[in-house]
């Protein structure tokens, strides 16, 4: 039988042989990759990775957080000393005084004019003095030069108006520095550095003085030392054996801002409250910029039970409830279950009292794809590093 090849025919044999050839060469190339990868295969570990952690030696303690508040350093509300009226208010609240700054001056026009009745006794007096004292001496000398030509009656008397004198001039002197004190009481002035956070009386009222008796007389102003606060917060009565001066205490502000600092107990009450059971405790805190101010509110962080250099594992190597375990990574690489004996507990670390020693390396993390006795590769991984990203 004779065929006839057309030209269409001898087209389509073209085609069907040049997509064999494609298949063919693709073929060879995959075999070829795959010849080439499996030595470099073969020769990788088949070993599983464990992240381990070391135990370590270190301080653990509790951390508790206690509401806490400021208050000025010192608060004090001014009286008058004398009653009279305000002439003069020389701040208002919110003003920033210096010590012995002249705040507010209180007007008492017979209080002046007493003192000018005191000055005239005095030098009254003292003129005196001065002739009584004239008339005895010369007596005195007269006697001495030409003996009983003067009267011994004269002489005591003459003797006795001196002293006298003498006494008048130390009543006139303490009653005219009475009057001077009493009018230096009509000059109000800031007892410390501060600020005004109060003011009370405008010029023209009617003040009371402070130191008379009944009923309450009123302040001028109320100035507070702002520049300087204390941070009083109340330790329970479980942890006050843990309160020492000195200890640094962490600040956490309540505010927006999120300020935190760090400062030390000043002192606390060494006396707990029969009612709430908890024993104020005190920070001083510099405030130089008046940042702060009294009233605030902030977190105080109060490290109690510590415990210094006592064995610590991290929290996620431990598991179990009733009875705590570890993975172990020994010497050869392989995985041992160890039960541990905890003590205290922290954020992040327990306290280890048996079961591991100081160097052990410990798994940590899920533990669900190890078991005792498999070997591993250990990997050491730096806790603060990983909390940190």
């Amino acid at each position: 039988m004779i065929f006839k090849i057309t030209k269409s025919r001898f087209g389509n044999f073209l085609k069907i042989l040049a997509a064999a050839i494609v298949l063919g060469l693709g073929g060879l190339w995959m075999v070829h990759r795959a010849r080439a990868q499996a030595p470099v295969s073969a020769g990788l570990t088949t070993l599983p990775t464990a992240g381990v952690a070391k135990v370590t030696r270190e301080d653990l303690s509790k951390q508790v957080t206690i509401a806490a508040e400021f208050r000025p350093y010192v608060e004090v509300s001014l009286h008058a000393k004398v009653s009279g009226y305000v002439s003069k208010m020389n701040v208002d609240f919110g003003d920033k005084v210096k010590a012995g700054q002249l705040m507010a001056t209180i007007e008492v026009p017979e209080l002046q004019a007493e003192l000018d009745n005191a000055q005239a006794t005095k030098q009254k007096a003292e003129a005196d003095y001065t002739n009584a004292h004239l008339i005895y001496t010369r007596l005195l000398s007269v006697n001495k030069d030409h003996p009983n030509l003067v009267a011994q009656q004269d002489l005591d008397t003459a003797q006795a108006n001196d002293l006298t004198t003498t006494a008048a001039i130390a009543a006139a002197k303490a009653n005219v520095e009475k009057y001077q004190t009493l009018v230096s009481y009509t000059q109000i002035t800031a007892p410390f550095d501060g600020v005004v956070t109060h003011r009370y009386a405008d010029p023209g009222t009617l003040i009371q003085g402070g130191t008379s008796s009944g009923g309450q007389a009123l302040p001028l102003v109320r100035v507070s030392d702002n520049y300087r606060l204390r941070l009083d917060f109340p330790v329970t009565v479980d942890y006050v054996n843990d309160v020492h001066l000195g200890d640094p205490v962490e600040v956490r502000m309540d505010s927006s801002n999120g300020k935190t600092f760090t400062g030390t107990i000043a002192r606390f009450t060494h006396d707990v409250d029969e009612n709430t059971r908890t024993m104020i405790t005190e920070i001083e805190v510099p405030n130089p910029n008046l940042e702060l101010m009294p009233g605030m509110y902030a977190t105080v962080v109060l490290k109690v039970e510590k415990h210094l250099q006592t064995l610590a594992v991290p929290t996620e190597a431990v598991a179990g409830e009733k009875t705590h375990t570890v993975y172990v990574v020994n010497r050869n690489n392989q995985i041992e279950e160890r039960a541990v004996k905890l003590g205290l507990e922290t954020a992040d670390k327990y306290e280890v009292l048996s079961g591991l020693d100081e160097g052990d390396l410990v798994v940590i993390g899920n533990r669900s794809g190890f078991q005792a006795g498999q070997k591993v590769e250990p990997k050491l991984i730096q806790l603060s590093m990983r909390n940190e990203n």
